[in-house]
C-alpha cells in the first residue's frame, strides 16, 4: 500500500494512481508551432555537461515525442532547439507535454503532465518576468521572487524542484548566491536534507560541496545542521462546506500553532489519516492548535460529506481555484502537512504522520 498518492496537474489536479502498466519508459511529447525543418534535441545532464539522448527533425506539423527508460531517481532533462532550452523534471514513468513556438521556445510555452513540470515552468516564468523588467542584475535584488522561491524550497527541501532553484542561473547570475549569508543558509538546509534522506543521489555531493566551500559565510553552529529561515505564508482563501470564506493568514494569526494540511478524501487511507489527525487535534486544541485542511478532491460532494464530521476548518480547492495553492507550497504528494507558528511563519514540513504530534508540541 502506498503511503502517498502522487498528483499531477493540467489545468487543475488529476489523480495519478501508481498502476502505470508495464512500461518502464517516461516520455515527453507535444507540438512546436513554426518549427518546420528545426532539429529538436532531448538532452540529459552529465559529468561534463549536457549530452544528447535523442533528436528529431521537425516537420511543418511540429509534433514530436521522445521516450526514454527510467533512470532510477528523479532527474532534470531539457529540450533544445536553435540555442534555446526548456527544462523539465522526470520523477518516474510519467508523460510530460510541451506546447510552444519555435520563435519563443523557452519563454512562451506550456508544460503539463506532472506537478513538478508545472512548478518548474512556473519558476522559469517568474524568473523570466523579473529579467524582462529589470535585467539579469534584478534577480538578486528581487525580494518578492526570493520569498516565493524560498517558500517552494521550504515546501520540499529534499525535492528536485529545490535542487533546481538552488542551481538556477541566468547568464552569470545565480538566483541563490552562495556568498550571501541568507542564501548559503538555505543552500545548507537543502544540502543537509539531501545528505540525510538521499545519500546516494548524485546531486547530494554537489550540494554539500557548494555549501562546504561557502559555509563560513553562514556562521553555522555545531554539526553544520541548519534550517531554512522562517518563511512568510502564502495566503489561501477558500470556502468551507457551509459557504464561509477562510483565510489561512487570519486563521494562523489567531492560533498558537496551525497545521496546514493538503489532503484527498478519496484516498483509501484518508479516514485513518483523519482519525490520527483528530487525536492530535483533541490533545492540543486547548493549547491553541488549529487545523486548516485543504481538500483537492475531484468530487465536491465527497468533500462536503467528509468535511461534515470534522471538527477543524476544512476548505475545498476546486477546479476553478486551480493549482496555485498547491504550487505555492510545492505539494506533489498527498497528504502533505506544514506547521505554522504563532507568528504566522511557515516553520516546518512534516511528511511522516507519526512525527506530526511531536512537531506540533515543539512550537506550542
Amino acid at each position: 500500500m502506498k503511503k502517498y498518492i502522487s498528483i499531477v496537474m493540467s489545468a487543475f489536479v488529476a489523480i495519478m494512481f501508481c498502476n502505470c502498466g508495464n512500461s518502464d519508459n517516461w516520455s515527453i511529447k507535444g507540438k512546436i508551432e513554426g518549427a518546420d525543418s528545426t532539429m529538436l534535441l532531448l538532452e540529459a545532464p552529465g559529468v561534463n555537461g549536457w549530452y544528447v539522448l535523442d533528436s528529431v527533425l521537425l516537420d511543418e506539423s511540429g509534433d514530436f515525442e521522445f521516450q526514454q527508460p527510467i533512470v532510477g531517481y528523479p532527474e532534470i532533462f531539457r529540450l533544445k532547439a536553435n540555442g534555446k532550452s526548456v527544462y523539465f523534471p522526470i520523477d518516474s514513468i510519467e508523460t510530460v507535454k510541451y506546447e510552444g513556438y519555435a520563435s519563443a521556445l523557452d519563454s512562451a510555452y506550456l508544460l503539463s503532465g506532472s506537478v513538478s513540470a508545472e512548478m518548474m515552468m512556473t519558476i522559469d516564468q517568474k524568473i523570466a518576468a523579473v529579467v524582462a523588467k529589470g535585467g539579469e542584475k534584478a534577480l538578486a535584488a528581487d525580494s518578492v521572487l526570493k520569498r516565493e522561491l524560498s517558500g517552494m524550497i521550504l515546501g520540499d527541501n529534499v525535492g528536485l524542484i529545490s535542487y533546481y532553484i538552488i542551481n538556477k542561473r541566468v547568464g552569470n547570475t545565480s538566483i541563490f548566491d552562495a556568498t550571501n549569508k541568507k542564501d548559503i543558509r538555505i543552500i545548507g538546509a537543502v544540502a543537509n536534507k539531501f545528505a540525510q534522506q538521499r545519500p546516494n543521489d548524485p546531486r547530494t555531493a554537489s550540494l554539500k560541496q557548494l555549501f562546504i566551500e561557502n559555509r563560513r559565510v553562514a556562521t553555522v553552529g555545531e554539526g553544520d545542521t541548519i534550517q531554512v529561515a522562517q518563511t512568510a505564508l502564502f495566503d489561501i482563501r477558500l470556502y468551507d462546506n457551509k459557504g464561509k470564506l477562510h483565510s489561512l493568514k487570519d486563521v494562523a494569526s489567531k492560533a498558537n500553532v496551525t497545521i496546514l494540511n493538503f489532503t484527498l478524501y478519496a484516498n483509501e487511507q484518508s479516514p485513518a489519516f483523519n482519525v490520527h489527525l483528530n487525536k492530535i487535534y483533541e490533545a492540543n486544541k486547548d493549547a491553541g492548535l488549529e487545523i486548516y485542511q485543504v481538500s483537492v478532491d475531484e468530487s465536491e460532494l465527497l468533500w462536503k460529506e467528509s468535511a461534515e464530521n470534522l471538527p477543524w476548518i476544512t476548505v475545498y480547492n476546486s477546479k476553478i481555484d486551480g493549482a496555485k495553492n498547491l504550487m505555492n507550497y510545492n505539494v506533489s504528494n498527498l497528504p502533505t502537512s506544514f506547521i505554522i507558528n504563532g507568528k504566522g511563519e511557515l516553520v516546518e514540513r512534516v511528511d511522516d504522520l507519526s512525527k506530526l504530534d511531536k512537531a506540533v508540541k515543539k512550537y506550542l
